[in-house]
């Protein structure tokens, strides 16, 4: 009994051992999480670890039964993918980044699927099934990409908004295309026309219904859930609705990922949207993990064996042709030839979509999977280069740069300089109101359902979530932000905040409402840039208003109660410096003891 129980649990073992252990490792050398778990599900796969297991039989305890048990959790990874991907997509970010992703993204899309998929026709595929082998072909890695662009800080650069455009609109482009494989797996005396135009009746009118449904209906379930400041219900809301949405679409004869997709659509333009990222952000790390740990395993290695050139020239062409494609757009687009050279080396490979549009080719009857196995072997090794294509990308940059090659600059965005508001009571809304005034960006958030129900109202850039929680305000772009502004009456939360913030960004200029001069010299303590006691401007501006009313000239009031200000910030500076003192005696006292 106790081994079968075993049993149950081993492949949640094994995939939690390889998340937990074996990719940190394979992240010191450099490979990315998404790659990591590819190469682990190649080492544990039947080629590798199972033809290892006939002569060390010990070996089979690291072996994954059950496949199909860990299928639904990737099919989530995917699911969950796409619901971020909703809600990146604001009509704000589209409308800045428009010709970028419509123009260059939508004609990358399709000139690549209509070349890769005559080159598909010429190597004897059927033209439906060339058709889906051109769409998923031109689809790139936005895991890999993104994540690699992330650790490299390279998001901000030309080449950064570049390929998160492209990447942007062939994510867009899955939803259609998914439905396509459906209207071309119809029988050949069908109208493929009309099949088509009844899938995208039913995916617009799917839509419709989780819009309406998600306006008046999820929205004010999550203001609900947000008012009882619980964050474990507030998870449980925002999972449901994912997965849920998902499921709903299902019942319409559609993918859980449009489901989700258009979930998370409905909900960007909400209040919410930085907190459910926050909180899906590690679900989807973890699934999608299991996602490319599932294709690792049921790679084919035997076909690359069997025809070792034939699989990588078929990869080296499919690299050739994306390159070709986006650099000719990039050249019609007047881009500059360094960045687009980047993107294009970045955007060559095959990305995860593939394998999902050939999962639903292969479901809908267009391939067998004997027929699939060369083509995701293909866009598995494309993958697998992504982080040598990136290394070479930029050394070619460099080698650009030093060149100085002459060459029309790209209008970019301007550099993020925002300030963010932690708080969004009286005070809050106060520095937001002088903010906009001086035309300054800021993002606000508060942990109070009723002030951020109040500012949305007023139409102020205001989100809910927990502004002690990092990951929440990396969200709001913690590591762009000009400064920080803490406006909570709560000193613990002020405290708290602060260590967070501090524990990240060392440099940040961080303004805090303290309790009195105590509090504030504990916040300077803590790192505060300035703290600002609420005592003492009570008293201040308490003391001007009887200056005035007493005869005093108003300009001499106004002086007199600078000066003060200036005197009490210069005796919190110095308790500031002699608390530093006293914990630098101290320390060396216990170094000598």
């Amino acid at each position: 009994m106790a081994v079968e129980s075993f049993s149950h649990y081993k492949d949640v073992l094994i995939i939690l051992g390889a998340a937990g252990i074996v990719i940190p490792l394979l992240l010191r050398l450099g490979i990315s999480t998404t790659l990591g778990f590819l190469i682990v599900g190649i080492l544990l796969g039947p080629h590798i670890l199972g033809n290892l297991t006939q002569s060390f039989p010990a070996l089979s305890a690291l072996s994954i039964g059950d496949i199909g048990g860990a299928t639904g959790l990737a099919e989530l990874g995917v699911v969950f993918l796409l619901f971020l991907i909703g809600l990146e997509l604001s009509f704000e970010r589209l409308k800045t980044m428009r010709r970028l992703v419509f123009g260059l993204g939508g004609l990358q899309v399709v000139i690549s699927s209509m070349v890769l998929g005559v080159a598909a026709v010429w190597l004897g595929f059927r033209p439906p099934q060339a058709a889906v082998v051109g769409m998923a072909l031109a689809l790139s890695s936005t895991a890999i990409i993104i994540q690699l662009l992330s650790d490299q800080k390279r998001l901000g650069t030309q080449a950064g908004r570049i390929s998160f455009a492209v990447l942007l609109m062939q994510d867009v482009a899955v939803i259609p295309m998914l439905l396509l494989v459906t209207a071309l797996a119809a029988p050949a005396d069908t109208n493929l026309t009309l099949n088509l135009a009844w899938a995208l009746a039913q995916a617009a009118m799917a839509a419709v219904l989780i819009v309406i449904v998600g306006r008046y209906l999820l929205t004010p379930l999550l203001r609900l859930v947000a008012a009882s400041k619980n964050p474990e219900l507030f998870m449980a809301v925002v999972l449901f609705i994912a997965v849920g949405t998902g499921a709903a679409a299902t019942l319409a004869g559609l993918s859980m990922s449009l489901g989700a997709f258009i979930a998370g659509l409905v909900l960007a333009e909400t209040e919410f949207r930085r907190a459910i990222e926050t909180i899906i952000e590690p679900f989807k790390g973890l699934l999608l993990g299991i996602f490319f740990l599932l294709v690792g395993l049921n790679l084919e290695l035997d076909v690359l064996l069997q025809s070792p050139l034939v699989i990588l020239a078929a990869t080296a062409a499919l690299l050739v042709i994306k390159s070709l494609v986006m650099l000719a757009l990039g050249a019609a687009f007047k881009l500059p030839r360094r960045s687009i050279m980047e993107a294009a080396l970045l955007l060559a490979p095959g990305g995860e979509f593939a394998f999902v549009m050939f999962a639903a080719a292969t479901v809908a009857g267009l391939f067998t999977k004997a027929e699939a196995a060369t083509t995701l072997l293909v866009v598995t090794l494309s993958m697998m280069l992504i982080p040598a294509l990136s290394f070479l990308a930029t050394r070619l940059r460099k080698q650009l740069e030093k060149s100085n090659v002459v060459q029309s600059e790209m209008p970019t965005e301007a550099a993020s300089s925002h300030v963010i508001i932690a708080g969004f009571g009286r005070v809050g809304t106060m520095v937001a109101d002088l903010l906009i005034e001086q035309s300054i960006p800021y993002v606000a958030m508060d942990f109070d359902m009723a002030n951020v129900t109040r500012g949305r109202k007023a139409n102020y850039k205001v989100y809910y979530g927990d502004a002690s929680q990092l990951a929440f305000l990396k969200a709001c772009g913690l590591n762009d932000a000009k400064a920080l502004a803490i406006t909570m009456d709560a000193p613990s939360r002020v405290e708290q905040i602060l260590k967070t913030v501090r524990s990240e960004q060392q440099n940040l200029k961080i303004i805090a409402r303290a309790r009195d001069e105590r509090h504030a010299q504990k916040l300077y303590e803590l790192g505060v840039t300035e703290a600002v006691p609420e005592t003492i401007e009570a008293s201040l501006q308490l003391a001007e208003a009887i200056l005035v009313e007493t005869g005093v000239p108003m300009g001499l009031a106004i002086a007199a109660v600078h000066e003060r200000r200036d005197q009490s910030r210069k005796l919190l500076g110095r308790q500031d410096r002699r608390a530093e003192v006293a914990k630098a005696r101290s320390r060396l006292r216990v170094t000598k003891s």
